[in-house]
């Protein structure tokens, strides 16, 4: 359906049948208002950030002009699991962490919260998660 109106919202949540880890849920929110120019603005997840040039390119395929907001989440990841580290990923942040005190003796250790904190974020990015997300992606934008 086409729409004229550079003002408006929409929200949207869609993924695969049945919610679980492996199954997650996305959901969009696009809110726009008028302005001269086009300027977006997208606010997205971790696992979503691969999208991002796809969903520029898709929304200035639609949108002339507005200020456009979309943001995005991703539920349903099973953020209870603790993935165990590898010792060479535990040894690469050790060395960073090294130079870093090197550098600014002052600096204090890394908290095994934030070492954990560091390493999920690299998780998407060694799995299929974030594929399977880019594909749940482009219906729920249409």
């Amino acid at each position: 359906m086409p729409v004229y109106s550079m003002t408006g919202f929409a929200t949207v949540q869609g993924g695969h049948q049945a919610q679980t880890a492996g199954n997650p849920l996305i959901g969009l929110e696009i809110r726009s208002v008028n302005s001269r120019f086009l300027d977006l603005s997208l606010r997205l997840p971790d696992e979503l950030r691969a999208a991002e040039p796809a969903l520029r390119e898709r929304l200035t395929g639609r949108v002339r002009r507005g200020k456009v907001d979309l943001r995005a989440w991703v539920e349903g990841r099973n953020e209870q699991t603790v993935r165990t580290p590898a010792p060479a990923e535990l040894q690469r942040l050790l060395a960073a962490q090294e130079q870093v005190q090197a550098w600014l003796p002052g600096a204090r250790a890394l908290s095994v919260a934030e070492i954990l904190q560091l390493l999920a974020r690299q998780v998407p990015a060694q799995t299929g998660l974030t594929e399977s997300l880019l594909a749940l992606i482009d219906p729920l934008l249409d």
